[in-house]
Parts: structure tokens; C-alpha cells; sequence
């Protein structure tokens, strides 16, 4: 074994949910270190060009989601790295919030640094030692060997429950029945795209896009995204199996997200799965950008700009936690005592195998209320889930999966597991009461 190092709280995972875990660890006082396998942070918001952000608020306009992750959307806005929250086009959700993801890189690593959180890179987990119930440390391989990184508390925040899964802590994965995950997409984004062109269509031809476009106010809101072109698609031979053409504007004036690809029936947890995903995923890429340009209006003198680090991987491996949030919980705006975290954001689940999209409404004031138990692992005490792995069904996680809730939960796990550190506890035995108490103080809404 090589080098060791001994902090309080170690986080696995440098996304949206690692970063606010680290974040809210590290500035109530534990000594705290972040763990990332690339050479930048961001996750799925990096790598893989998810984007935008959505939603921080519910349907009616409620903002649900606060705390680190609106004080990031602060902090890229004093920098011209992103507009804000803005009424989302396509009619899904109330907003969006564009960013552009290499101001937010260098931003994280700023913010930790202030929070004064140790940030090692191009690290990446391979072994977990337990000791009884509870982790000793996780084992990182890097270019300079192996690391030992012994703490008091851990949370993953892999996306994939990657150091729950080495761990021994009993794991889901994909849907009850067949274990089916939702498809993976490898994003990209084209520049010269004539916005307006597209603005021009959609008005022209509301029968070709999504039944809630807000056709009624296009013509006076910042175009920012797109969902249909269901007649260029449906007469394509396109190779891919959805049903619609889904685009987000920017950063820049003149280019686009497109979020089309589709490659289903892999494991993102296999080795060989995700070899051939990342291959028809970039094939895919170039079959939608030439469809784009030869039949989309508004593409004909665009070109990719930039295609994912890595294909985005919506569903993966999620832990067996207290609880496990259901779609009922999320369809009935359902509240919980121990909430520590709120999502505004519809279900929305890619089917496995299928096409479309099933989709559905949160009922009464728009909000569902994210269980602390939720964060917590069966079998290992001073463990912790944040982001797309806490504990959820197949359904559930089609909500709790989307980066404002990813950053919400990971606030949620840091700020517990900085408690659990200095109380001198596990995590399953602190004061909720306080940890919900020290999350409205950051800004948190509950």
C-alpha cells in the first residue's frame, strides 16, 4: 500500500452532489477531501454535457431547490457563466438554468478551496476496507500509485453507489422485475444554428411540438429549448428509438444541446456494456447531426462543437437505504419529518425499451419532500448516498436523478455527515431536528 491520508469526512464523487456534499462538509469545520476519476469536476454536468439545469422550482413557480446550489448559480451569473433561472420553452418544467460547464469547473475548485476542502483528481475508487459496519477507507489508484484514505464518515456521491457497492451495503438496480435501466445519451452540442429559424417554425407549426409549449409567450421569452419536430423525425429512417427531436440552447447565441441519442439494454456498471455504449452512442451523434442539418429547420449551416467526455448515464446502481422513496411519495407532493431536501421536478421516466416517455405531475403544491433515510445505507453505519444513487424505486429515481435534486441531497449528506463527525456519532443516530436546522441556515428550503 502507498501513501496514506487520514481526514474526517471523505466524498466520493466530484458532480453537482459531491461538490454541495464537500462544500457543506467543509465549511461547518470537518476536515474534508473530495475524490473525482477525472481531471475536473462537474460529473454528469461535465463529462457527459448534461444540461441545463432542471428545475429548481415547481410548475407554478415556486423555488424548492436553494442553498449551495442556488449560490452557484449566483456566483456563475458575477461571472457571465450562466443567465440564471429561465422559463423553459419546451413546457416541461417551469425553468431551466443554463450554465456553461468550464467557468463552473474552475468555480467549484474555488469554492472548495475557500471551504478548505482537499480536492484530489484523477483518482479513482477500487476498494472499500470495512471494518465490522462501518468503512475504515477507500483504497484510490492514481498515476502515483495507490492511496489510502481513512476517515470518520464517507459519502458517495459516485452516481453509480460505486463505494457503497465495494462496501458490502446492499444495492438496486434498474427497474422491479427485469432490472431494465433507463437508456443512456451521449450529448452534444452544435454551433450556427439559426435560432430564430427555429423560433420561426414552431410558430408557424405548433402541431409539430410538445402540447406545452408556451406558444402563447414565444415571441417575447429567450428561446431555450425545443421538443418535437415530430414530422422531420417521424419521416427521418433514423435509426434511434425515441419519437421527437429535444434541443437547449447555449451557452452561446448560435449553438445548441441535443439530447436525441438513445442506447438502451446496457449496464453503465459493465466495463463491456459501456465500451460498446460509448461507440453507438458517437455513432448515433453523427446519424442525428447529419438528420439535423438536412432536415431540421434553422440546422442547415450548423456543426458539431463538442461531443460528451462520456456517455450520460441516467440510472445506474442505487443503495437499499431506511426508506426508499416511491413514485406515489413524489406524485402526492407526499411530506416527510425528516426531509431534508424538496423537488419540484415531474417524473420522468425514459423507457428502458420502448420509445417514449412516461411522465407525470406532482400533485398539491407542486413538491415532494427527500427523506434523510433515503441517504441512509442499509448495513454501513457511517455511510452516506447523495445524488442519483440514495434510495428510491426504478420510478422514483426518474425525479430524484436531475442535478438541482443531485445538489440538494448532496448539501443534505454533507452537512450530515460534518454533524455525525463532530458530534462523534454515525450518521443514522444524529439530531435530524439539527441537521434540518443547520440546512435552513445555508439557505436550504424544507
Amino acid at each position: 500500500m502507498g501513501r496514506v491520508i487520514e481526514t474526517d469526512v471523505v466524498v466520493v464523487g466530484g458532480g453537482p452532489a459531491g461538490i454541495n456534499a464537500a462544500l457543506a462538509s467543509g465549511r461547518l469545520g470537518a476536515g474534508t477531501i473530495l475524490v473525482e476519476r477525472y481531471g475536473f469536476l462537474g460529473g454528469m454536468s461535465t463529462a457527459a454535457l448534461v444540461y441545463p439545469w432542471m428545475t429548481f422550482h415547481t410548475e407554478k413557480g415556486e423555488q424548492v431547490i436553494k442553498g449551495i446550489a442556488q449560490e452557484i448559480v449566483e456566483r456563475l451569473q458575477e461571472r457571465g457563466g450562466s443567465p440564471g433561472h429561465l422559463r423553459d420553452t419546451v413546457g416541461f418544467v417551469h425553468t431551466v438554468t443554463p450554465y456553461h460547464p468550464e467557468i463552473y469547473k474552475l468555480l467549484a475548485v474555488e469554492m472548495l478551496k475557500e471551504a478548505g476542502v482537499k480536492l484530489l483528481v484523477h483518482s479513482f475508487v477500487d476498494h472499500v476496507a470495512v471494518e465490522g459496519d462501518r468503512i475504515a477507507a477507500v483504497q484510490i489508484t492514481t498515476k502515483s500509485g495507490k492511496y489510502e484514505i481513512r476517515g470518520k464518515v464517507f459519502v458517495d456521491a459516485t452516481g453509480d453507489a460505486d463505494v457503497a457497492h465495494l462496501s458490502g451495503a446492499p444495492t438496486s438496480k434498474g427497474r422491479e422485475g427485469d432490472g431494465r435501466t433507463q437508456p443512456m445519451t451521449m450529448k452534444f452540442r452544435m454551433r450556427g444554428v439559426d435560432l430564430e429559424q427555429v423560433r420561426a417554425y414552431m410558430l408557424a407549426h405548433p402541431e409539430d411540438f410538445y402540447h406545452k409549449t408556451p406558444f402563447g409567450e414565444l415571441n417575447k421569452l429567450p428561446l431555450t429549448g425545443v421538443q418535437g419536430f415530430y414530422s422531420q423525425w417521424k419521416s427521418s429512417g433514423v435509426p434511434i428509438n425515441r419519437d421527437q427531436v429535444l434541443f437547449f440552447t447555449g451557452p452561446e447565441k448560435d449553438e445548441v444541446l441535443i439530447n436525441c441519442t438513445r442506447v438502451q439494454g446496457l449496464d453503465g456498471t459493465d466495463v463491456e456494456d459501456l465500451t460498446e455504449a460509448e461507440e453507438i452512442g458517437r455513432r448515433q451523434v453523427l446519424l442525428m447531426s447529419e438528420f439535423l442539418k438536412n432536415k431540421v429547420p434553422g440546422f442547415s449551416q450548423a456543426s458539431i462543437s463538442s461531443v460528451g467526455t462520456q456517455i450520460g448515464i441516467r440510472e445506474t446502481r442505487r443503495i437499499a437505504g431506511e426508506y426508499s422513496l416511491t413514485i406515489d411519495d413524489v406524485v402526492q407532493g407526499r411530506k416527510f419529518h425528516d426531509g431534508i431536501a424538496r423537488s419540484g421536478y415531474p417524473v420522468d421516466i425514459h423507457d428502458p425499451s420502448g420509445k417514449g416517455v412516461t411522465a407525470a405531475d406532482i400533485q398539491g403544491d407542486g413538491a415532494y419532500d427527500i427523506p434523510y433515510r433515503c441517504l441512509l445505507p442499509q448495513r454501513i453505519d457511517n455511510l452516506l448516498a447523495a445524488g442519483r444513487c440514495i434510495s428510491t424505486t426504478h420510478e422514483a429515481l426518474a425525479t430524484t436523478r436531475l442535478t438541482p435534486s443531485c445538489m440538494a441531497t448532496g448539501q443534505a449528506a454533507g452537512t450530515a455527515a460534518a454533524i455525525s463527525h463532530l458530534d462523534g456519532t454515525v450518521p443514522r443516530k444524529i439530531n435530524v431536528s439539527r441537521l434540518q436546522e443547520a440546512l435552513r441556515q445555508a439557505g436550504a428550503v424544507l
